[in-house]
């Protein structure tokens, strides 16, 4: 009896002790190895960038609140940092993974980012940021999910699937760069990779024999979530599916009002999720495609990629013309057009609460404006570079965060002006000094000859307005302040401009950028410090352990070593929760519970 009457309290010592292990947010874990493998996706042998053996890389796939611990060793025979392309890092910049907060990982070391996934949810993707590495691969899709308790506007999807669209040259990052180094154009992509696979052979003359395409396999009548990514250089890109409506259903953490279209435009850098319900007779399979815009038609034809939505009932192949696509290659007012229709769908929930649900955009003071202006690259010091208002951003030795922390002077100058430099450009390391807790407007003014799309690392900005033609004060009249889209990479057209409002909730340095990736490396960047003025931990996390330390802080670098916020090891290709550690426990306390049992019996 007495084993009977123990067995109600222990019990209770059981659930007491599981609450205080597993109280708080979960964590995620990854392990990966970046390294390089040798693949032919346009027939061609070509270098790229894999993680893990895999190209594209793993998907990161998590819940809002989950704390990721991706442990990430490079086998490259250069410097790497991973950044994650809209997760915004509440209060900790430090895993930001761009050279104004993190030094690089060197060669054959390894370098453990810990982050959590707060307040958001959406299609996001990882990629390499330095040294012109993405444009070798390296890049990998992040699922957010709800939490259960967040209801989604949309019935869960029978499926989801995750696509890369990018152009894609034959030469690797190293000759890419060489090319810009040189003062040089890239010139014409050798193609476009749907998954990093080449076209389905839709025309012999453009499409030789031996390449291998990407084929979406799914069941007629059910509807699957397409989370579509623009991972490629420069080329702006329109995705459609023969014979299929996509309905716009979320971009880059926002829920989007649904609505229908037979193609969308996809610029660099640019997330979005699509429901698409299988609902075509399955007479033959159907063409998935990528094409490029803007340009000569007849000259590009070949850049153009191709995948096969297979359905489980198909009667044959795919067969005949590609669908057609926008033909607007000198008039862009179609794609602006689309771009404005993309709204808020203001009534739904989400991770975090609708901004337009607690204040109104409208209704807020603005503190600051920049207006920030791109030109076509220029000469400066005998390079070729480009700029933003007039400054081409130069990374010094020691990130901006790292000699902030340990008062290393001289590193940056926080003078970046609010207006374009009216002299002639210059090289500099020019910061953005935002005020925490400020709202900013920034107008993005593009007056090169192709679309470029910027992001801000750290925030999702409210896109307030586009146009074409100069920006004025007067252009704040067509703004729209109560359901334009919250995103993080947002496209200006050439010789016009976009506006965006961002609250400076968020402390940190944060890096705003084009996301094309040949402007960038040349200098079209700028970091915004946003710094609360009372020093503390709840606004700010303290510097992570196992920090690296480069430039005029390198003699405090360790040798590599297993950082401590490495936990567990899980194998390569997935990534992992507690349950394996809550496995172990609760079988450690079934085997106490019996031992106790059987003692007091």
């Amino acid at each position: 009896m007495a084993s009977f009457r123990f067995f109600p309290l222990f019990l209770i010592y059981i659930s007491s002790f599981l609450s205080l292990c597993f109280a708080g947010d979960p964590f995620v874990y990854y392990d990966w190895e970046v390294h390089y493998k040798n693949i032919s996706p346009l027939g061609v042998p070509t270098q790229v960038i894999a993680i893990n053996n895999q190209f594209p890389g793993p998907l990161v796939n998590v819940t809002t609140n989950n704390n990721v611990v991706v442990n990430v060793t490079n086998s490259l025979d250069e410097e790497l940092l991973i950044t994650w392309n809209g997760i915004q890092h509440r209060r900790n910049s430090w895993q930001d993974g761009v050279l104004g907060t993190n030094c690089p990982i060197p060669p054959n070391w390894n370098w453990t980012y810990q982050f959590q996934v707060k307040d958001q949810i959406g299609s996001f993707f990882y990629f390499p940021s330095l040294n012109f590495q993405r444009a070798s691969g390296g890049y990998g899709g992040i699922i957010v999910n709800n939490r259960d308790v967040i209801a989604v506007p949309f019935a869960k999807p029978d499926g989801d699937i995750t696509i890369f669209i990018g152009d894609w040259y034959n030469q690797n990052h190293t000759d890419l760069r060489k090319t810009l180094n040189g003062g040089k154009d890239l010139g014409m992509p050798h193609g476009v990779l749907i998954n990093g696979k080449g076209p389905y052979q839709y025309n012999r003359t453009f499409v030789p024999d031996g390449i291998e395409h990407e084929t979406f396999n799914v069941e007629p009548g059910k509807t699957y979530r397409l989370r579509v990514h623009n991972v490629g250089i420069s080329t702006s890109l329109n995705f459609r599916i023969q014979n299929h409506l996509i309905a716009l259903a979320e971009t880059e953490g926002t829920y989007t009002m649904q609505q229908n279209f037979t193609n969308l435009d996809i610029h660099v850098g640019q997330s979005y999720s699509f429901l698409v319900t299988m609902d075509q007779n399955a007479s033959t399979d159907y063409y998935v495609v990528a094409s490029a815009r803007f340009v000569n038609e007849t000259i590009w034809r070949r850049v153009t990629g191709v995948a096969i939505l297979h359905y489980s009932n198909s009667k044959g192949k795919a067969s005949g013309p590609l669908p057609e696509g926008p033909n607007d290659v000198f008039d862009k007012t179609f794609s602006l057009n689309q771009a404005r229709s993309i709204r808020t769908n203001v009534s739904a929930g989400a991770a975090r609460p609708n901004p337009q649900g607690s204040f109104k955009y409208g209704e807020i003071n603005v503190t600051d404006v920049y207006v920030l202006k791109n030109k076509p690259p220029v000469m400066i010091q005998g390079k070729r570079r480009t700029t933003l208002s007039g400054i081409s951003y130069v990374n010094p030795d020691t990130p901006l965060r790292l000699a902030d922390w340990y008062n290393v002077k001289g590193k940056y100058t926080l003078d970046f002006p609010n207006e374009p430099l009216t002299g002639a450009p210059r090289l500099g390391t020019s910061v953005i000094n935002g005020t925490y807790r400020g709202f900013i407007e920034i107008i993005l003014q593009n007056n090169d000859t192709t679309v470029q799309t910027y992001h801000m690392d750290g925030y999702a900005f409210f896109v307030a307005g586009m146009d074409f033609g100069e920006w004025t004060n007067n252009s704040r009249g067509t703004y729209n302040k109560w359901d334009g889209v919250a995103r993080c990479t947002v496209q200006v057209f050439p010789d016009a401009w976009t506006a965006v409002l961002v609250s400076l909730d968020n402390v940190g340095f944060w890096n705003l950028r084009t996301q094309n990736l040949d402007s960038w490396y040349l200098g079209q960047e700028v970091y915004v410090k946003v710094i609360n003025p009372e020093a503390n931990n709840k606004t700010e996390l303290p510097k992570p352990d196992n920090a690296l330390y480069c430039g005029a802080l390198k003699n405090k670098q360790q040798p590599p070593h297993t950082p401590k916020l490495q936990r567990h090891k899980p194998g390569k290709n997935s990534g992992s929760s507690l349950a394996d550690g809550r496995s172990k426990i609760l079988w450690t306390l079934m085997m106490l519970l019996f031992a106790v049992i059987s003692i007091s019996g």
